[in-house]
């Protein structure tokens, strides 16, 4: 089980070994299906998800299980999942979440044998990623996924705390501590999200992580949002992420995750801060590698 549409990071970053095992063992008769479980409404769009599958370059069939059939079929509760079925239609295997790619490997090794699959090569594919679908420094992961919803949110920090549904005016406040995060200017939050109701709307969050994205989208007439972030009040320079330059300048053009921040030097905490020099961006979730 996948996500694909905004890309869930932890499922970004296991599609190149799924991927590799697809090309690798296909002429030995491994049959890849992607599976893809939306979490927010805008990735049940079918057009975002065949968007989603052609920039990822996947070319194994995708299903699309936006009713969550499949979902609750197997009992699943993770991205990414991944179940391996033998030829009796068996799961032999499941590995939930990212890592122990050479174990699963290693399992559809085995599978492959047992059909009477002879020369089969034992070792395991080497994987190069960039970008958010590269491995995340994991010893240096001290912040959380955080919803910008009010259905899932924590860690609000703004003075007065969020007002579901309406526009409402919010300040940045004046000190974050660890994993705190806010919004400063008019803002609508719902349980899914938040939209910037004018121009000039920020959210700034203090972590500690390699790598920070946010899932955003464009306002609901589809037209780009221009973007600036700051880290410690200053532009990136070289620890800017894929989506944005060394200025900090970047725009928003589709509904997907966005890499705002790869940090280059050593880990520690930081105050990341995105202005939307547009109105109407919608703001989801960060995540963090």
């Amino acid at each position: 089980m996948d996500q694909l549409a905004a890309a869930h990071q932890g499922g970004l970053r296991a599609i190149p070994y799924v991927k590799a095992w697809a090309e690798k063992y296909k002429d030995k008769g491994l049959v890849v299906i992607g599976i893809h479980s939306p979490e927010f409404a805008f990735e049940k769009n079918a057009d975002n998800v065949k968007r989603a599958v052609r920039d990822l370059k996947i070319t194994y069939p995708v299903a699309v299980d936006s009713n969550y059939a499949l979902w609750r079929a197997f009992d699943n509760q993770y991205w990414p999942a991944h179940y391996f079925i033998d030829t009796q239609g068996r799961v032999r295997y499941h590995h939930f979440g990212e890592g122990e790619y050479a174990e699963s490997e290693h399992v559809i090794q085995q599978l492959l044998a047992e059909t009477g699959n002879t020369g089969i090569d034992t070792g395991t594919v080497n994987v190069a990623a960039s970008g958010a679908e590269a491995a995340a420094d994991e010893g240096n992961v001290k912040s959380p996924e955080t919803y910008i919803g009010f259905e899932r949110a924590e860690n609000f920090a703004s003075p007065g705390g969020s007002v579901q549904d309406v526009d409402h005016a919010y300040a940045l406040p004046a000190d974050f501590k660890l994993n705190q995060w806010a919004l400063d200017g008019t803002w609508k939050i719902d349980g899914e999200h938040a939209v910037a109701a004018a121009a000039n709307g920020k959210i700034a969050y203090r972590f500690h992580a390699r790598d920070l994205h946010l899932v955003l989208a464009p306002g609901q007439d589809g037209k780009p949002v221009r973007f600036r972030i700051l880290i410690d009040g200053q532009p990136p320079g070289d620890d800017h992420g894929s989506d944005v330059d060394a200025k900090g300048d970047g725009t928003i053009d589709s509904q997907q995750l966005y890499q705002l921040v790869r940090q280059h030097g050593a880990v520690k905490d930081r105050t990341f801060e995105i202005q939307f020099l547009d109105p109407g961006v919608q703001a989801f979730a960060f995540t963090f590698g």
